[in-house]
């Protein structure tokens, strides 16, 4: 599987995740995100609420969490929720949010049954460290608990 796009050189990252599962059928990075977003895991709404309400005290905007609806094929320059579309192609679609705090970016791939969602950031300033904290580590349960539910959602379709 090739490297996937990173918000800048891995030395300079202050996070990064990659995780990869094998799926039981080839699926395009938009259908994937489409899946992953049509059935929310339970309490994520709760987590983005509590982040808005504890960022915005800071000047950080709402993001209000993930629509659930379909995507088709975005575009580069698309808005996918509060991420900009950098990368969109058959085998990769790449997000970014950069604010003063920090720059986001979610890579989402994929190579025949081979499939990865990679987060990197980099921070700007003591908020975007001190963020990072509680989110960095939750995040990475997050992802891993969405790929597994793909993959059941995927099977359970045959």
């Amino acid at each position: 599987m090739a490297d996937p796009d990173l918000v800048a050189p891995r030395d300079r990252l202050t996070f990064y995740d990659r995780q990869q599962i094998t799926l039981p059928r080839a699926v395009t990075p938009s259908e994937a995100w489409t899946r992953i977003m049509a059935n929310p895991l339970p309490l994520l709404g709760t987590a983005f609420r509590l982040r808005d309400a504890i960022a915005a005290r800071f000047g950080v905007r709402r993001i209000g969490g993930f629509s659930t609806g379909a995507v088709g094929q975005p575009q580069v320059g698309d808005m996918l929720d509060f991420f900009v579309v950098e990368r969109s192609d058959p085998d990769a679609l790449t997000l970014t949010d950069r604010d003063r705090h920090l720059d986001v970016m979610i890579a989402v791939v994929s190579h025949g049954c081979d499939f990865s969602i990679t987060a990197s950031v980099i921070t700007h300033n003591r908020f975007g460290r001190v963020y990072m904290w509680p989110v960095g580590p939750v995040h990475r349960l997050i992802v891993r608990a969405m790929l597994r539910r793909l993959r059941r959602d995927i099977a359970a379709q045959g």
